[in-house]
This record gives C-alpha cells, structure tokens and sequence, in this order.
C-alpha cells in the first residue's frame, strides 16, 4: 500500500471522485523513477528482517525505515542523498533485490489498494514505465548479475516496463566504461534495455568525462536522459555541455537559464518572455492581453493610419477608425498563429522535461508550486512528462503527482483535463524504443 503526504496528499484529497477516476484512466508513462528510490516501506521491512546485512556496516538500518515511515524532513536537495546506504545494503543480494524490483513494478503497473484516508478504486499507477537504476557490484554480485537480476523481473511485464541504466557522476571513467558497455551488450541481446542516464549528486563530477560514453551509447540505439541544471551551483558551463550531447529527455531542468533554452530550444515561441498570468493566454492569439498580440496590432495601426490615403474629412470618421482597428487586430491574430505554429529551428530540438513536482518541492529546488517551472515549459509549448522521482522517501504516487496538475489553486495548478490528457499523451510519446529483431546480435 502507498504512502501519500505533503503537497500531493492535499491535491489529491481536493479532487472529487470523478476527478479521480479521471486521472487513473489516463493512459500514462511513468518515466523518471529510480528503483532503490521507490521501493514500499513494507518490503524494506521484510527484507531487513530476512536478509539483515552485516553488523560491521555501521548503517542503522532501523533508524533508516523508521525514518521513512515517518516522513523525510528535508533542508535541501544534499539532504536526500544520505537517505540511501541503508537502502543499497538491503539490496545487496541477488535475491533481495528481485523482490524489492518486483515490489516496485507491482506499486506501479498493478492495481494497488487506496493508502489510508483515501476511497478510490484500486487501479494500476501507469501504463507503461521506464524503471532507472545504477548497477552496483556487491560481494554478492557483479554489476552485470545486478542488471540481469532486475532485467528478470521487468521482462515478466513485456511490452509495460523497461529499463533506463543509471551513471552516477561520483563514478571513476573504468566504472562508466563498464555500465554503458553492459547498456550495449544487454540491448543488443534483446533485453528491454532503452536508455542511459546520467545521475547523482549533482555537485560531484566532471560532465566532460561522460560525453564519449554517452555519444557510444546514443550510436547502439539508447535513449539519452540526463539529470541537469538541478540546483543553482550547477553552473552554466556543465548545462551547456550536457545540452550539446542532445539528450532525448532532461531530467527536472530546474535552473536552465534563458540563453541556454533560446540556444538549444526549439520553442514557439521562444521561452524568452515571463510565464502569462492565465492559460487563456497560451491558447487565444486575439486575448487582448496575449504577449505577442498587444504590440502586433499596435505596430498595425500605426501602419496603417500612416499609409492611408483618405482625406482629412474622412479620417475623421468612426467607420475610418473602425476599420483601420480591423485591419490591425486581422494583420496581428495571423502574426500571433504564425508564432504559434510549430515549427523546429535547425540545430534545437524538444527534449521532453521529466517532472517531478513533489520530489522539487520537497527537496527545495523550487519554492512553491505557483513557481515551479513546469509552467514555463507549459507556456512555451515544451512536451513533459509528470514522474515520480522516488516514492519512498517524498511519499507519493503517480496519481497524486497528476492530481497536482488537475487541482484547484492553491492546492494545484488548475489545468483543465483537456490540458491534463495532453500532457500524459506527450508522456507517452516520450517513451524510448525496445530493441527489436533487427538490432539484436
């Protein structure tokens, strides 16, 4: 059973049951989970009892749980990171980690009953998912029995589920080498292997040292998803070289400054202006207030008074003006759809956003949901897809990461479903390809 708190818990309680159900029929992708990040705290529990690690670890493994059980405080995103030894030493074995890799698949794609407090009907969190994790070689295993381990588990759910292979910045470039080959050698024997990521504290590293990997891993045929610009200390030069790799996703893309958007964004219009104060806006290219529609139709008018050839006496007329009005708003509404139709600049793409609202707001990265950047990409017309990041320690579920979309203000943003349906349907779309017969070896 889920754990639902903060945010999200609030969103989802203010929803109504036809809301609700609303929200589980959507077919959705669940794309940015990590695997030792979502397991439920009742196979954590389970696996502490029946396969407790050494005592010489020095981990407090019962503080850890409790911990989670209890909700994580945290003061900032550094804070997160420390949750997680006492997790990868209950994962430590083969075995332990099958059961924690199908406890997570089941959370996600099976019906699950509603957590305590909530009425809703049982019903599977996703579609279709993309399960992340960095292989780690234990005494118990190596990183390749690590990753046929969880490969084992996700088969059984064929064409719903999927595996992302983790690079974690802190990694020496031999241990780099080894998981995108791995990444390489898996696909190319048929195993649901789609992608690679680049994750991990995101203060530690040198991006430059991955790129060669990365560009061997996008020639085999994995998809590219990248952490980036998570925090403000990741600089603008580390953005720019993650950027210049043209990742297919970016993962959260918090603090992407505005040149590097313009530069490597192929938005319409451009994200170069201030998010609008109503969606009427992104929708209406003749609200009297759209950005673009304003400053048109007076750039019209002005034309158009100083072309005219009428007489005095009749520039004096209502009728005069009218249709001198008429003109201008016909001449800006078409140069509004203009900017609105879309269109893809040479040299940027549309990497689809993994968002993960509960998981930014909970560690910090963003102040508020009003301020979360999800509605600037909205406003620019960028494809995103809404994740959960780790439910175990933020304490939610892909639906209540919905319900924060389809939630009043101030408990959500509002959107109507129409705008929430499109949002799943680019989810979906964003999902990467399984090998198929001609790509294995």
């Amino acid at each position: 059973m889920a754990t639902i708190s903060g945010p999200a818990s609030v969103a989802l309680r203010s929803l109504n049951a036809s809301d609700t159900t609303f929200l589980q029929s959507l077919p959705k992708a669940e794309l940015h989970a990590h695997l030792n990040g979502s397991i439920p705290t009742r196979t954590l529990i389970d696996l502490a009892k029946r396969y407790p690690p050494p005592a010489d670890l020095g981990i407090d493994i019962a503080g850890h749980i409790a911990k989670l059980e209890s909700g994580v405080t945290l003061a900032e995103i550094s804070d997160f990171f420390a949750l997680f030894p006492a997790i990868y030493a209950l994962t430590a074995t083969p075995e332990a980690l099958a059961e924690a890799t199908s406890a997570v698949l089941d959370a996600f794609l099976t019906p699950q009953p509603a957590p305590p407090e909530f009425t809703y009907d049982p019903a599977p969190e996703c579609t279709y998912i993309e399960l992340r994790t960095t292989p780690r070689a234990t005494a118990h295993m190596s990183r390749e029995q690590y990753l046929r381990t969880v490969l084992s588990k996700i088969e059984s759910f064929g064409d719903r589920a999927a595996l992302i292979i983790s690079i974690d910045r802190r990694m020496s470039e031999n241990d780099v080498k080894e998981c995108v080959d791995l990444a390489i050698k898996l696909r190319g024997q048929g195993q649901p292997v789609v992608g690679i990521d680049l994750c991990g504290d995101p203060l530690k590293g040198d991006v430059a040292m991955f790129e060669g990997h990365f560009k061997r891993a996008r020639h085999a045929g994995l998809g590219l998803t990248i952490h980036i610009a998570e925090t403000v200390q990741n600089t603008e030069a580390e953005s720019g070289t993650l950027l210049s790799w043209n990742p297919d996703r970016l993962g959260h893309a918090t603090f992407l400054t505005e040149d590097h958007k313009l530069q490597f964004f192929a938005d319409v219009p451009q994200p170069d202006t201030e998010i609008p104060p109503s969606k009427m806006l992104l929708s209406d290219p003749e609200h009297p207030f759209h950005e673009h529609f304003l400053a048109s139709h007076k750039m019209h008018l002005d034309r158009i008074l100083r072309e005219s050839t009428e007489s005095e006496e009749a520039r004096m007329q209502l009728s005069f003006h009218f249709d001198a009005d008429k003109g201008a708003r016909r001449a800006a509404i078409k140069e509004v759809e203009s900017l609105m139709q879309p269109k893809v600049a040479e040299g940027r793409r549309k990497p689809c956003i993994e968002i993960c609202l509960s998981s930014n707001l909970l560690c910090k990265t963003v102040p508020s949901l009003e301020d979360h950047h999800i509605r600037y990409y909205l406003a620019n017309k960028h494809p995103v897809v809404i994740c959960t990041d780790d439910t175990l320690p933020f304490r939610t579920t892909l639906l209540a990461e919905y319900a924060l979309l389809l939630a009043k203000p101030p408990f959500g943003l509002g959107l109507s479903r129409e705008e929430v349906t499109q949002i799943a349907e680019m989810g979906m779309k964003a999902r990467f390809t399984k090998p198929t017969k001609s790509t294995r070896s």
